[in-house]
This record gives C-alpha cells, sequence and structure tokens, in this order.
C-alpha cells in the first residue's frame, strides 16, 4: 500500500544531499565547466529527471519515514548508512586539493562514491518503503548520474590499479558477499512490483470511496479494522474472520477486489488476536470471551451504520466467525440486512462424525487398516476434546484433499496490506499450546456451539462451502441449510478457506446472492 503523506526522512535526506553541493558550488574542481561541456545529452536527461522524480516522491510518501519495529528496517539503516558516507565523502574531498581526481575518487569501497552513495541510498529508501516509483526512479538517477561521473573520471585520467593477490582476493569476497545481497535486493524488489500493483490496479479515489487501515474503540479496547469501497455510500458488508485466530484482513483483497465496486468491505481483527492483539499492552487475553465478542460486534456495527449512514449492514461469517455471526444476526435481525456464512460452523460433534464416517468409508472401500481412526474416533465420542477432535481430524485428511494454501500464501507475499504486526502475531501463535493460551475460552466455545437451536432466523441466510470442506462438514451445513430454508451452495473443489482459494467464484455468489435482495 502507497501512502502518501509528508516525510520527514525525505527532507533529511533532501538535505543531506543539497547542502554538501551547494558547498561544492564555490569550490569546483578547476576546469570542472570544460568537463561539462562534454556530457553526454542522455546521461544528463536521465540525471535530471532521476533528481525530480527522486527528490518528489521522497518528500511526499510516508512510508519512507521511520517505522519502529518494522521488519524491513534494515533496509532504512542501510540507506541512511550510505548516506552518512556520502557526507564523509565531501568532507574528504573539501579537505583535499579539490582536483578532478579528488571529486571523482572512490570512498569506503565504493568507486565515484559521490555518485553511487546517494543512488544506492535512494534504492534502498525505496524497498524499505514498498515503494517501485521510488526504487525505479533511483535507478534512473543511477544511469545518469554515475554514467556522468565514470565518463569525468575516465577524461580525468583514471587509471584502475593493478591487480594484486590481494586485490584479487578482496574481489573475490566481495562476490561472495554481492550474490546472496543481489538474491535478497531483487526478490525484494519482485514482491514490492507485484503488492504496490495489487493496489494500484483497485486504487480507490479517496474523495469518493474509502480505504483505510486504523484502530477505533472497542468497548475500551484500541481494535484494528480494514476499510475499503469505491463509494462511500454504498451497502457495507463486515466480515468476521474465523479460527478462532485467524485474522486475515492482509488477504482479504484477494475475494473483496470484486466486491468493493458495490460494497464497503470491512474486515476486523477481532479482540485478543492479530492487530488488535499486537496493539494493545496487555497480552493476557483476559477479557476474551464469545459474550464479549458478541457485545464487540454490536459496538463495531454501530460505528459502521453511523459512520456510513445505513440502517443495516450484511454480515459474513467464516467458520469460528460464522458462530458469532449467525449468533449475532439472530439476536440482533434489526441491525442486519443479510447473513452469509462461510465454512459454516453448525455443530462440532456433528461436523466430525460427518468426517469420521466419510473418510471411513474411502478407507475400507480401499481396504486399508481402519483400526487407528475408529481408536480415535471412540476416544473423541467419550472425551470431546480439543485435541481428541484434531486427532480424528487428522487421520481423516488422509482421505480428503488436501486444503491448497499456495494461493492464500502467495497472496499474503504480494499484498499491500500485510504489516509487520501481522508477522508479529503469527509468532505469537507457533503453537497449539500458545493458541489454547490465548484463546482457549474461544476454542472451548467451538467444541460446545450448537447452531441447530437458531431455526428462525429474521433475516436472509446463505451459506457458501467448498464441495471438499470437512472442517466445518458441508453436509452437516447442507443439513442445517434445508432445517432453516436457507439458500446454499457448494464451490467445486473448495476447501474451509473457500474465500482464499477460489476468491473469484466466491466474490461473484456473494454478489448474485446480495443482488438477489437488491442489496
Amino acid at each position: 500500500m502507497i501512502n502518501f503523506g509528508f516525510s520527514y526522512v525525505g527532507l533529511i535526506y533532501l538535505a543531506m544531499l543539497f547542502i554538501p553541493n551547494i558547498i561544492w558550488a564555490k569550490n569546483k574542481p578547476e576546469g570542472y565547466e570544460e568537463y561539462a561541456k562534454n556530457e553526454n545529452r542522455i546521461l544528463l536527461f536521465l540525471e535530471r529527471a532521476g533528481e525530480v522524480l527522486v527528490s518528489c516522491l521522497i518528500l511526499i510518501t510516508k512510508d519512507t519515514n521511520v517505522r519502529p519495529g518494522s521488519w524491513w528496517i534494515g533496509w532504512l539503516i542501510a540507506s541512511f548508512l550510505c548516506m552518512v558516507l556520502y557526507e564523509l565523502y565531501w568532507l574528504k574531498y573539501f579537505r583535499s586539493k579539490k582536483t578532478m581526481a579528488d571529486m571523482y575518487s572512490s570512498f569506503a569501497g565504493f568507486p565515484v562514491a559521490g555518485a553511487t552513495l546517494p543512488v544506492i541510498a535512494m534504492f534502498l529508501l525505496g524497498i524499505y518503503a514498498s515503494n517501485l516509483f521510488i526504487v525505479i526512479s533511483s535507478l534512473i538517477l543511477g544511469t545518469g548520474h554515475i554514467g556522468i561521473h565514470l565518463a569525468h573520471r575516465s577524461e580525468a585520467g583514471y587509471e584502475p590499479p593493478k591487480k594484486t593477490g590481494t586485490r584479487v582476493l578482496v574481489g573475490m569476497l566481495q562476490i561472495v558477499i554481492a550474490i546472496p545481497l543481489i538474491i535478497v535486493t531483487a526478490t525484494s524488489i519482485f514482491y514490492i512490483a507485484k503488492r504496490n500493483y495489487n493496489y494500484l490496479s483497485n486504487f480507490i479515489n479517496p474523495f469518493k470511496g474509502v480505504d483505510e487501515q486504523t484502530y477505533v474503540d472497542i468497548n475500551g479496547m484500541k481494535q484494528f479494522i480494514t476499510i475499503r469501497g469505491k463509494s462511500k455510500d454504498n451497502p457495507v458488508i463486515l466480515y468476521l474472520h474465523g479460527g478462532p485466530l485467524s485474522p486475515d484482513s492482509y488477504v482479504s483483497y484477494l475475494f473483496s477486489n470484486d466486491l468493493i465496486d458495490d460494497y464497503t468491505f470491512v474486515c476486523w481483527d477481532q479482540r485478543g488476536c492479530g492487530r488488535t492483539y499486537v496493539a494493545n499492552d496487555d497480552k493476557s487475553n483476559a477479557t476474551v470471551s464469545f459474550e464479549q465478542a458478541l457485545d464487540d460486534v454490536d459496538v463495531l456495527t454501530d460505528y459502521l451504520l453511523d459512520r456510513f449512514g445505513q440502517d443495516k449492514i450484511i454480515i459474513i461469517g467464516h467458520s469460528y466467525g460464522s458462530i458469532l455471526g449467525a449468533t449475532y444476526v439472530y439476536d440482533h435481525p434489526e441491525k442486519v440486512a443479510a447473513y452469509i456464512g462461510v465454512g459454516q460452523f453448525v455443530n462440532d460433534r456433528l461436523s466430525t462424525t460427518s468426517e469420521y464416517e466419510d473418510a471411513l468409508a474411502i478407507a475400507e472401500a480401499a481396504g486399508e487398516d481402519t483400526t487407528a481412526m475408529k481408536e480415535a474416533y471412540e476416544k473423541y465420542l467419550n472425551d470431546p476434546s480439543y485435541e481428541n477432535s484434531n486427532e480424528v481430524s487428522n487421520l481423516a485428511m488422509q482421505y480428503h484433499p488436501y486444503p491448497d494454501f499456495s494461493q492464500v500464501i502467495l497472496g499474503a507475499l504480494e499484498s499491500p496490506y500485510l504489516g509487520t504486526d501481522d508477522l508479529l502475531w503469527y509468532t505469537a501463535t507457533m503453537s497449539e499450546e500458545e493458541v489454547m493460551n490465548l484463546q482457549g475460552k474461544l476454542v472451548d466455545t467451538c467444541l460446545n456451539a450448537d447452531l441447530t437451536a437458531q431455526t428462525s432466523y429474521e433475516v436472509p441466510v446463505y451459506f457458501i462451502s467448498g464441495s471438499d470442506d470437512w472442517s466445518c462438514s458441508h453436509e452437516v451445513m447442507i443439513e442445517y441449510a434445508e432445517m432453516i430454508g436457507a439458500d446454499y451452495i457448494l464451490i467445486p473443489g473448495g476447501n474451509h478457506n473457500v474465500q482464499g482459494d477460489h476468491p473469484h467464484e466466491f466474490a461473484a455468489d456473494v454478489k448474485a446472492y446480495l443482488k438477489s435482495l437488491s442489496l
């Protein structure tokens, strides 16, 4: 995501560039004007164009400012070190005899340091800001600026140092160091390009719509939301993520890009997870509960209704979020225009039994030993705990299509909305023990919830599942849909995360259903 705004880092860099050059104007090397007459016009044009582009971009892009805790901060540090070396190069020049040779000398191992150091600094600053335009502008500047300096150095009679054993060894060492740096830099630029493309290809006019990542106060806690839509007058969709520890705001663009023309799409990192967790000092998650989550949904709903001048919103709930969404909709039909359950949860025992029985039938038809699976299921029936439920699912999973997470993983890497806090959150949930410590109460909610008691919704209800979803069994979903008279659809080949692995089909189904309701 490219965030426009004033950059104090950009201002500092420009000062570090211009001040030495202003002083240099009165300390030019003898004969410099004659050399300048011979400058290549193409290189001169590229130099001037690069200077203008870089100067403007680093001033108006606030992503170049210091972002404490950012995993990209190393690029900014490296960039600033280049600028410090640039200042030291000028100190060396001003203390020299100020000849052409001094002007185009090397410094700290950088050839023609007066040109290479600032160009490298701007290039690295562009990587830090994840801004392809700064990167490209620095390359344009480098082509012209470094090219002119190399030409002047040659005209000044520069002779490369003779090769010695020591120099050859140093050269080989530089190559060894340079190769991984080039690979890392090239990979970073590739993903920066993809992130910039994904942002700009779905650019939202801020005067008509909204493209915002922000924190709002919900029941006394600062909570993170992402809001995207091309018109502030469009109906509002509130998306409730699953898990309960799986906030996916940073990849929601995959399936919301097809919806933002007609709807304002809101993603929320719920209490105690994601960026909401990282942004708050209390890491105990003591206030997390299902009842609190319902109250948080209500406050957030009121906030969205008031902000966008709506009478009702649309709610989409995925997995655990479908328990939360369905329960909230059932209790507050006056605030909801429609409800869409994705990978709709109904009842854990029904779902686990459905998953087990289908896998057992496949295994027995193949003549395989099913002893372990049967024993795990009996153990689960006697003790329907999280661990025992997982054991049944892990054994049954061998007979069902394995979820394809490649599109979601790639989507995260290429996401213009992925931030350091998203990564920090996932480092906090690296084991099942940590998951239970953080949100064990909500895991218990999933084990004990039973939506079959909710039979008469007062709002339109629609379910979307993947045909291969056994985490929240699509067979149980269909039975529940038919019991309450809800519409539903199965996306062929889709798994539990159907909105991620089949985003376009998912969005098309959402849009078609809501249009059928004139929403």
